[in-house]
Parts: structure tokens; sequence; C-alpha cells
């Protein structure tokens, strides 16, 4: 097998981006990323990203992208996800429970309308 080369490199990298980030047209039509550092999952991500799976796969929704990341700075107010819909800000949420999920994944990620009482704040911390 060839030696990579940095381009070679960075063309994987922007083949990855593009079937993973919403911003660059990948193939979902949503992102939900449950924020799974030590202290999420001590306040109970666990459950919340169950509750989402649960939700996908009972509604045999395929076009979701479900993922997790580490620690999102805030650990007072966990868990906490983030919703990502093509063409709008994220919006992160907090202080969430398995029945807050349902609400969440109901209107902001099958109906487009983020849920303003659970929400943290809009917009995203890195761009790619």
């Amino acid at each position: 097998m060839p030696k990579l080369t940095i381009s070679d490199l960075e063309n994987l990298r922007e083949k990855a981006k593009a079937s993973i980030f919403l911003r660059d047209g990948g193939p979902f039509r949503a992102k939900i990323t449950v924020h799974m550092g030590t202290c999420g999952i001590a306040a109970g991500a666990r459950e919340i990203l169950d509750a989402f799976l649960r939700l996908l796969n009972e509604k045999q929704i395929a076009d979701v992208l479900l993922t997790t990341s580490g620690c999102a700075g805030m650990c007072s107010r966990e868990p906490m996800a983030t919703i990502e819909l093509p063409g709008q800000s994220p919006v992160r949420y907090v202080d969430l429970t398995p029945e807050k999920v349902s609400l969440l994944f109901e209107s902001h990620v099958l109906g487009g309308r983020p849920v303003a009482e659970l929400a943290l704040g809009l917009g995203s911390e890195r761009t790619f």
C-alpha cells in the first residue's frame, strides 16, 4: 500500500466532513449530539442518549445522525444535547430528562421548531 500524502489526507477529511456536517450538505436531515463527558454521564447523559435512540428506532428514522461528544464545559447544566438542522443555527439544550427528549424530538428534530424554554443558546463555538 502506498504512503498517504498530505493531499490524500485532505481529500479524505473533506469527504468525511461532507458526510457528517450538516452545513456541508451531509445526507442527514438532523444531527443530535449528546454531550457525554464524565459530568454528563454522572448527570444522566446515557439515559438521554438511550431516549433519542429509542425514538429513532420506534419511528424507524434513518436520516438523523445521533452522535456523542465529550464535555461541553458546563457541568451544572448537564445532561445536554445539541440539535442541528440544515440552514439553522445549532441549539444547545440543557437540564434534559427522557421526557424532555420526547418534546425536543417531536418539535425540533421532526418539526423544525426549537424549544426555547429548554435551550441554553443558539450557535456554535466552532466553525468547520
